[in-house]
């Protein structure tokens, strides 16, 4: 039997407690509820939000782009074939789950009133709109076929607004070239993702316009776009892309793409430690002075421990399992409310935030079985650990005080 654990337990159900120390006790199992509901919620609400702008990127350029080398420096790219060899490396490749094809063109649209700088992008028959079509306003998403040239495009809410273009309206779209064109197309739906840094220039075209517009021939594109399996994946299934490509042509992961977007994501990381890290601290500064308050408060049980032969190791032990039990109560009652909070907020949305300024009309919650254990045994070690040294007070208490203190 565990004598220190089977002491910590009598300790834990004393009712006789002096009302004091069972006041500190209760805040301190407070104190570690609402520090873990906190952390919780903040790694939930973070994670969430980190991944919807992380898939809104994602729609707009895929997880990894296969093109030329000039392609980061101007959406008017050198053309490559579509007739690639190393496609069907591609594919074999582990975590990979799509290949399609693309280009993009810089150009004007024009109304009657105003004017906007876009990028065109154009896609084919193999393009994925899963991403836009759970994000359409209004309209439907294009038709592309191998044999017909669409004429329709898909336009942002923002644009749609500004330009004040509705499903149904003609949109001329120049193009700055030599000599300049112009395309006479129809809106034939309008998105909205929210993420206003990437609605306000892209429209969705056939690629097939831009082919003509630069005078390709019907296999040239300016890439390919690669969809994993996850982001976790990008950056071991960018590398491996790489090796299978010839050398003249690059793979770019999403982050290479955006890198402002996913710096500023990275960001958000350093609250989500600031706060854990104050939790932990406050839960285990409450923990300290709990356990200094029970020691007083068992002087005499330590006392008669001692006389009987107790080591100073088994007594500290059975104050490291009495907090240990505090610290469970605090973690279970931490646990129900950070969860039931974030399920709530997941299921209704009740707290709403200003796309304009956050890119989400509702806050976004990402519960995570692995955060949450992680959350709960870093919160119990680190709290022990702090507790280790204040602990180690029961070794300056005499026997012959201790019995005789009141």
């Amino acid at each position: 039997m565990n004598t220190s654990l089977f002491i910590a337990r009598k300790i834990s159900g004393d009712k006789a407690s002096k009302s004091f120390t069972s006041l500190i006790k209760q805040i301190a199992i407070v104190s570690i509820a609402l520090g873990l509901a906190v952390m919780i919620i903040s790694m939930a609400v973070v994670t969430g939000f980190q991944n919807e702008i992380r898939d809104k990127a994602i729609g707009f350029g895929g997880h990894i782009q296969i093109t030329n080398f000039d392609y980061n420096v101007s959406f008017e790219a050198q053309p490559i074939s579509s007739r690639q060899d190393f496609t069907d490396d591609v594919m074999a490749i582990e975590g990979v789950r799509h290949i399609q094809v693309f280009a993009t063109k810089p150009g004007i649209i024009k109304t009657d009133e105003d004017i906007h700088g876009v990028i065109m992008k154009g896609v084919g028959s193999d393009f994925d709109w899963s991403f836009f079509s759970d994000r359409l306003v209004r309209g439907n998403i294009l038709q592309i076929e191998e044999e017909v040239r669409s004429d329709g495009v898909l336009i942002s809410s923002l644009i749609s607004s500004r330009l004040r273009l509705d499903v149904g309206d003609d949109v001329f779209i120049y193009f700055i070239q030599d000599p300049p064109r112009i395309r006479r197309l129809t809106v034939a739906g309008i998105y909205d993702t929210g993420l206003e840094e990437l609605d306000r220039i892209f429209v969705m075209g056939d690629i097939r316009h831009i082919q003509r517009l630069n005078d390709w021939e019907p296999h040239q594109i300016g890439g390919f776009e690669v969809l994993v399996a996850g982001f976790d994946v990008i950056g071991a299934v960018s590398d491996k892309i790489f090796d299978v490509i010839p050398y003249y042509l690059d793979a770019k992961s999403i982050r290479d793409l955006y890198p402002q977007i996913f710096d500023w994501l990275a960001l958000l990381d350093m609250n989500v430690y600031v706060i854990i890290v104050l939790m932990i601290m406050v839960a285990g500064i409450n923990m300290i002075t709990t356990l200094l308050i029970s020691v007083l408060e068992k002087t005499n049980a330590i006392g008669i421990l001692k006389a009987v032969g107790a080591p100073n190791s088994m007594i500290r032990k059975v104050f490291l399992w009495h907090a240990a039990m505090l610290i469970s109560k605090g973690l279970l009652w931490g646990n129900l409310i950070g969860i039931l909070l974030c399920v709530i907020q997941w299921q209704w949305g009740l707290i709403t935030l200003s796309p304009e300024s956050y890119y989400v009309t509702e806050v976004p919650v990402n519960l995570q079985l692995h955060h949450i254990l992680l959350l709960n045994a870093g919160t119990m070690l680190t709290c022990l650990v702090m507790l280790i040294m204040p602990s180690y007070i029961v070794t300056r208490i005499s026997p012959v005080k201790a019995i005789i203190f009141r």
